[in-house]
């Protein structure tokens, strides 16, 4: 099964108890918070709805355009970023 990797940080990490996992890939990018929602009820109003989210290192608008045009692909690496991480 080709997989990408997702990176929590802060509060992403305090409600889902990891710092990393592997998710099925390809994920188009607006099936991302809905398959975190499956895997950790609450997460999207708690945690991800003040959260920026990178993929291949450039952040993308999960709820804008890049919505219906970016898809996570195998080998890629996507980051959860609540407010006032400095992950750069």
């Amino acid at each position: 099964m080709s997989t990408f990797q997702i990176h929590y940080f802060s509060t992403a990490t305090s409600y889902t108890g990891k710092q990393t996992e592997r998710l099925p890939a390809p994920l188009p990018l607006d099936q991302l918070f809905p398959l975190l929602e499956a895997r950790y009820p609450g997460i999207t109003a708690s945690v991800l709805r003040s959260c920026g989210v990178s993929v291949r290192e450039e952040y993308v608008d999960v709820e804008g355009e890049d919505a219906s045009t970016v898809v996570i692909g195998a080998g890629d690496e996507v980051a959860v970023i609540p407010p006032g991480v400095d992950w750069g």
